[in-house]
């Protein structure tokens, strides 16, 4: 939940301890039991691939979600080619809803599991997998996959799971085309303008409208300069007709929400935050091994189906 200094300053209290806890001894108690977490899901991992299947449950979920984000923490040495120290998590979350009726009710989350890793994408497809596979995704009525259309995110679905859609959350989507609006100039008036007119469009589901104008708006600034910065209009413009066009069918809005689906990722970006709350601190630093044994501790502690309960309970009485 917290540092582990701050892990220290509390037990001292609660176990009234005459002299004080170190921090280190609690990271080094903390890092052994996230190990024995990370050992039990590569196991997990491991049967799964030789062909046994965890626990489903016993009636399966109306509609299952599957969530997958970035988030962030701080190495303690710089990436030999980014040279920077920031590197990416990868968060997954697994949320079962009760569907919307396509009018006034709207899709409600009822149970959601959170799993992360500071591997790349290779290393959590596996990891989704068996976690959808305990959630009922073999039982489920309908799994959409949702995300931002990240670069690794859509990869990931195609390599391990079937869905009914994948859909690409619609504040991104939003964000990408109020960008465009900014990146096509005039007044803040006009910009403004732009951009409802261009949301409603997406809201409506004419992507093709929202591509055609995209691309008209780029073809008038032309095409970008080899020393144009990422955020300069021509390079905004021409990136986003490259992006609205590649998930034009995942941006199917009404049909998504006449089916009651959502069509946000607010599980998943609450997720993302859930991690970066532990291990993202600008005076935090860490070790791979380190800050992967934190985060299965911590997606065990956010999960709302008691495993972080079932982990005491079942875990030795000491981890080596």
């Amino acid at each position: 939940m917290q540092s582990f200094d701050n892990a220290a300053r509390a037990l001292g209290i609660d176990w009234q301890l005459d002299a004080p806890l170190d921090g280190k001894q609690v990271q080094r108690w903390g890092e052994a039991l996230g190990d024995a977490a990370v050992r039990r899901r590569d196991a997990e991992v491991a049967a799964y691939r030789a062909g046994a299947r965890p626990a489903a449950p016993a009636n399966g979920p109306a509609l299952l979600v599957i969530g997958a984000d970035g988030g962030r923490w701080q190495g303690r040495e710089a990436d030999p080619q980014t040279h920077s120290r920031w590197r990416e998590d990868k968060v997954l979350t697994v949320t079962t809803y009760a569907p919307g009726d396509g009018g006034d009710r709207a899709p409600a989350p009822l149970v959601t599991t959170h799993a992360a890793t500071a591997g790349d994408a290779h290393a959590l497809g596996p990891i989704a997998r068996v976690e959808a596979e305990r959630r009922g995704y073999r039982q489920a009525e309908v799994v959409i996959g949702m995300g931002d259309g990240g670069n690794w995110i859509d990869p990931l679905f195609d390599r391990h799971f079937k869905l009914h859609a994948r859909v690409i959350d619609w504040c991104h989507a939003s964000e990408h085309l109020w960008d465009c609006a900014r990146a096509g100039g005039g007044t803040a008036a006009e910009s403004a303008q732009r951009g409802e007119r261009l949301e409603a469009l997406l809201w409506d589901g004419r992507v093709d409208d929202v591509v055609a104008a995209l691309a008209a708006e780029s073809a008038r600034l032309g095409d970008p300069l080899a020393d144009d910065p990422p955020d300069h209009p021509r390079v905004v413009l021409r990136r986003n007709v490259g992006y609205f066009t590649r998930h034009r069918p995942h941006m199917d809005y009404p049909a998504y929400r006449a089916k009651g689906w959502p069509v946000g990722s607010g599980v998943t970006e609450a997720g993302v935050k859930q991690f970066n709350k532990r291990v993202k601190g600008t005076e935090q630093s860490w070790s791979k091994p380190g800050v992967e044994s934190i985060l299965a501790l911590r997606g065990a502690w956010v999960s709302q189906d008691g495993r972080w309960e079932r982990f005491w309970a079942d875990r030795p009485a000491y981890v080596n």
